[in-house]
């Protein structure tokens, strides 16, 4: 890894515009990720990891939109991009890896022609030549009979398949950095340790860097180098993985791992464990403009720790 970040967000909000009482969903996030390496987004559903990394690449839905900050990829602000040039550089350099694979895909072309559009798009080959190419990139990602599968359509790939598609359209043109969106969503535990494995090895062969959003802990603490904990749309802790685990500061990011289930614990009644929950809900509108967000849930009540601010 080289000493300068492939990509950087500064003091990024995501919302929706307005002259008067405007509310930011993600508000005055902050972090980078060097080249090569693995970076992780942690929290609950609605704490804003999706919609981050949809910021990066200029996917948000109208009217959400990046309101304040920047985001630099290697060195240039990707806000100041044109809609073409943010087009060529989406799914050559920066790709992605959607939650699920039979919404992203289109149902009405087979595989291999999916693959094979990123090297017409981006690479200027012709039909004929990018289908053969496609065949490798299937191969790439272990499905088996790659020269039959190229002519399969999604509907009739099992999910775990499906997701393998996914990940060699994301990676055909070798990009700098993957974003992987709970890319393990509704398949089974064997095929996701599968899939993730892959992930990881193709991409360290590659020296692609990653964003891995999730909400399961022991996916972000195989996968990832770095952790950032998301909390109503802030970043609240972001340090090594080891750190986050071995001492965290967050009274939330104290939670989430409170919540984790331990082999071999054998104590509470009965001599069984229980898992410490979270009180209430994620924050509302109103709580969300208070500085001290996170104090409603907050059963450890530490002071000292700003519900607001990283740690």
């Amino acid at each position: 890894m080289t000493d300068a970040p492939l990509i950087q967000l500064k003091n990024v909000h995501v919302g929706i515009p307005s002259r008067r009482n405007a509310l930011s969903i993600v508000k005055d996030v902050s972090f980078s990720i060097m080249p090569g390496e693995a970076f992780g987004l942690v929290g609950e559903s609605g704490s804003g990891k999706s919609l981050t990394a949809l910021s990066l690449i200029r996917l948000l839905k109208k009217p959400l939109k990046v309101t304040q900050g920047e985001i630099l990829f290697k060195g240039k602000n990707l806000r100041d991009l044109s809609d073409r040039a943010m087009r060529d550089m989406r799914g050559d350099r920066i790709a992605m890896i959607f939650q699920e694979p039979m919404t992203a895909l289109n149902p009405l072309k087979t595989v291999g022609r999916q693959i094979a559009e990123m090297f017409v798009l981006h690479r200027g080959k012709g039909w004929h030549e990018a289908e053969k190419m496609a065949v490798d990139a299937l191969a790439s990602v272990q499905v088996p009979a790659p020269e039959e599968r190229v002519r399969a359509y999604p509907h009739q790939m099992s999910g775990g398949m499906r997701q393998r598609v996914m990940i060699a359209i994301a990676l055909a043109c070798d990009p700098d950095l993957l974003i992987a969106d709970e890319p393990t969503t509704a398949l089974d535990v064997t095929v996701q340790d599968e899939v993730l494995k892959l992930i990881a090895e193709l991409c360290a062969a590659r020296g692609t860097a990653v964003l891995m959003i999730s909400h399961d802990l022991g996916v972000i603490a195989n996968m990832c180098q770095r952790v950032g904990v998301m909390y109503s749309g802030r970043l609240v802790e972001e340090r090594a993985t080891y750190d986050i685990f071995a001492n965290p500061q967050h009274p939330y990011t104290k939670g989430l791992l409170g919540a984790l289930p331990r082999l071999g614990s054998r104590h509470g009644a009965g001599g069984r464990q229980r898992l410490v929950d979270i009180d209430s809900l994620i924050a509302d509108k109103e709580s969300l403009l208070q500085e001290f967000c996170y104090e409603p849930r907050n059963s450890i009540r530490d002071p000292r720790v700003r519900a607001g601010a990283s740690v």
